[in-house]
């Protein structure tokens, strides 16, 4: 069974720069087609997928947020990293790691963090 664990801070103030960890455990985050993806949730509105890093080290993002967005990792720690800068109060909201893989038809989400972004 694959666990996820976002962590990082819960506050942050407008124009920093968010960085929030998804250590994995249980799978190897370079076990092939698997991608693991960013996602995000506002206060009262539906879920924004951020982008994701795939198995093999390749990335893809919203392009709405892709000028300010990172993903990365660690294979060696097996940890997955979010990093976004110019953070606004709109990007308020719970943050959620998730991998998942159409060849093998499974999925699995992390708890979620909060990140509020307010000075």
């Amino acid at each position: 069974q694959v666990q996820l664990q976002e962590s990082g801070p819960g506050l942050v103030k407008p124009s920093q720069t968010l960085s929030l960890t998804c250590t994995v455990s249980g799978g190897s985050i370079t076990t092939m087609h698997y991608f693991w993806t960013w996602i995000r949730q506002p206060p009262g509105k539906g879920l924004e997928w951020i982008g994701y890093i795939a198995y093999a080290g390749n990335t893809f993002y919203n392009p709405s947020l892709s000028s300010r967005t990172t993903i990365s990792r660690d294979n060696a720690k097996n940890t997955v990293y979010l990093q976004m800068n110019s953070l606004k109060p709109d990007d308020t909201g719970n943050y959620y790691c998730r991998t998942w893989s159409r060849t093998y038809g499974t999925e699995y989400w992390g708890k979620g963090t909060l990140v509020t972004v307010s000075s």
